[in-house]
């Protein structure tokens, strides 16, 4: 059940008379957009895995947005309306499809935001791709959703598989981890595993690296002992980690259970799982497309108003959430509409935006990825742990202030996005 318990509903007169002439010639091109504000509200969908082995972060997710919207109807709300969050569990990509196309046909919102799994986010595209209703994908990320299935309709403030191997790939050959080395990898058997293993195989294959061996792990086994016992008997140079949500921490856990004294990475992560694995659990290098221990103004900001409502420091996908909201009520304050065409327009053409680095993101427009920099976090050891949330240390962003922030995204051969 959506969290909003009850829909406004106006008449199509009441909604142009609300409006204006100016919004409502608009009304054609993008119904649900106009519809979906009334003269007092305007209201976004938020989609997330709230429950499985995504859920933990999902609901990270849901706590950003609920402060993001709280920060933007206390600053005026978008326009001078008041801004509603109807928020949903996407379960799984059919139910995601079905309450994504629900949220735009029935409750009229004006876009939808959030997802982690990349299979639930291709359905949700295709929804808004045929609605002509925008899309902000915070945390699937799968580098097909800006390839071959990119869409339109569809913008991508979670960064892509590329840019998370890229990311953590330097610090691994700057550690002398790759060219020559055999890695041993577990891979999460869904969508985003897939892509990741895909993205993972060609950094290895042209930096000289090679695979020991590749094991596909259901996205809901709990139980990673015969696969240890077969990285004990492999003995490789690096065990890569391309599971994803509570996969992640159970390995972890169980990895050090085990005793096994391998070097770890990964190359899709997320700081939660780092907190629930613990100090004694937690080792290894792994890219980070956000952390609360960045040093900037609005870094500091959001984790100080997060820890104060809710008593714990937010993780990367709570800044992703946060920051979509934030994007697309900005953008529509900016514009001083809420129409899908001039926002659309709006972001291909390099609007930037604080992200929370030291550098403004922007979306690019020929995938419509969010390009900002990254970091790479490597594990403390316990003993110099501090408290329960700082394990790690980071580097500086990647990549470096003189470099093109694009140089970790998808370039030549690999970028295969073509918009319709």
């Amino acid at each position: 059940m959506s969290d909003l318990l009850k829909t406004t509903r106006i008449s199509r007169r009441q909604a142009l008379a609300g409006l204006g002439v100016g919004a409502a010639t608009g009304l054609i091109a993008s119904p649900s957009i106009i519809l979906a504000q009334t003269p007092d509200v305007i209201r976004f969908g938020h989609l997330t895995p709230r429950t499985g082995f995504l859920g933990p972060l999902g609901e990270y997710g849901v706590m950003a947005a609920d402060l993001a919207v709280e920060e933007i109807n206390a600053a005026g709300g978008i326009n001078g309306r008041k801004l509603e969050a109807l928020k949903e569990d996407s379960v799984n990509p059919q139910t995601a499809s079905t309450k994504a196309e629900r949220m735009i046909e029935r409750d009229k919102v004006a876009c939808i935001i959030g997802e982690i799994s990349s299979a639930s986010a291709l359905t949700i595209a295709q929804v808004a791709g045929r609605t002509k209703t925008l899309f902000v994908n915070t945390g699937a990320n799968s580098d097909a959703l800006r390839g071959e299935s990119c869409n339109r309709y569809m913008f991508h403030v979670e960064h892509q598989n590329s840019m998370y191997v890229k990311s953590c790939g330097r610090s691994l050959m700057q550690q002398g981890l790759v060219k020559g080395k055999k890695w041993f990898s577990l891979t999460a058997d869904y969508a985003f595993g897939h892509d990741l293993l895909k993205v993972a195989k060609r950094f290895m294959e042209s930096n000289g690296g090679q695979f020991a061996a590749d094991k596909l792990v259901p996205t809901d086994a709990t139980d990673f002992s015969a696969l240890l016992l077969e990285i004990r008997a492999a003995k490789p140079d690096l065990v890569i980690s391309n599971l994803a949500g509570n996969q992640i921490t159970n390995f972890l856990k169980q990895y050090s259970e085990f005793g096994l004294t391998f070097p770890v990475a990964g190359f899709g992560f997320d700081t939660a799982l780092a907190w629930a694995a613990g100090k004694d659990n937690f080792g290894g290098t792994w890219p980070s497309v956000w952390h609360h221990l960045i040093d900037t103004p609005s870094t500091k900001t959001f984790v100080a108003a997060f820890t104060k409502k809710y008593g714990k420091p937010p993780e990367n996908q709570a800044w992703g959430d946060y920051i979509a909201v934030k994007i697309m009520a900005q953008s529509m304050n900016e514009l001083k509409s809420a129409d899908t065409p001039k926002i659309l327009d709006h972001l291909e053409k390099g609007a930037k935006f604080d992200v929370m680095k030291p550098r403004q993101g922007y979306f690019r427009a020929s995938d419509h990825q969010l390009i900002s920099e990254m970091y790479t976090i490597t594990a403390l050891p316990a003993a110099q742990v501090k408290n329960q949330w700082d394990l790690f240390t980071s580097s500086p962003p990647v990549p470096g202030p003189d470099e093109n922030m694009e140089v970790i995204a998808t370039s030549g051969d690999e970028a295969v996005c073509k918009m319709s």
